[in-house]
């Protein structure tokens, strides 16, 4: 809980929130997420994920919260503005606005997760992943690895369409949109036999192309991909 000073103050939900993050910074933490490439030129606290959803439960679906906590351009408050917001009331602009301040792995991917539940989802992933930019490219396959998970509705011409974006971006060397290519690969394969079947196809074609990143992708996916 928030410290009661906060709350006697009469302040908003979203400076209570933020002084409360301030009180959980962690600077051994910091250095431990920079060693698995977490940094952001934002402020950052260093807050661990379990910490953040279990702050986040009593918040579940707050737009107006959300986007406050997003504002304060913090990092940890960022991450926890994808784990309060509604997704059902986000807007194309909004998801252009906060993929573009996404400077790190970590929080491209809580977006992606926000994301990939929201009805623009497709059309986001295939745009975004054929952007320039490293954490925009990988927030679009971060979607299309989480809409394979969350989105248990959607029909497989959704993902038999992805196939192909994922071949064309396969030879990306930058190491996290690669990561996020190959794990794009990966979770629409184990969506159900059929596309398993479609994903190991399309990973032997990409094993195929002149390039270091398209061997190690099609390598991974089908070494993993053979085990389910």
């Amino acid at each position: 809980m928030c410290c009661d000073a906060c709350f006697n103050l009469g302040l908003s939900e979203s400076v209570r929130l933020v002084a409360h993050l301030y009180s959980l910074r962690d600077d051994a933490n910091l250095v431990g997420q920079a060693r698995f490439g977490i940094t952001s030129k934002s402020e950052q606290l260093g807050i661990t994920m379990p910490v953040l959803r279990e702050l986040a439960r009593a918040h579940r679906r707050n737009h107006p919260l959300a986007l406050e906590l997003w504002a304060s351009g913090i990092h940890d408050a960022r991450v926890l503005a994808t784990l309060v917001e509604n997704p059902q009331q986000i807007t194309r602009g909004q998801m252009e606005a906060w993929v573009r301040d996404a400077d790190n792995w970590a929080l491209t991917d809580a977006l992606a997760f926000l994301f990939d539940r929201t009805e623009f989802a497709e059309a986001k992933a295939h745009a975004w992943s054929a952007r320039q930019g490293e954490f925009v490219k990988r927030t679009g396959f971060a979607m299309m690895a989480g809409m394979a998970v969350h989105r248990p509705e959607l029909p497989d011409e959704i993902f038999l369409g992805f196939l192909p974006v994922i071949a064309r971006e396969a030879t990306e060397e930058r190491n996290f949109a690669k990561k996020g290519v190959n794990w794009a690969l990966r979770q629409i394969g184990k969506r159900n036999p059929a596309l398993r079947r479609a994903a190991m196809v399309e990973a032997q074609r990409i094993g195929k192309l002149d390039s270091r990143a398209a061997r190690w992708i099609a390598a991974d996916a089908l070494r993993e991909l053979g085990q389910v």
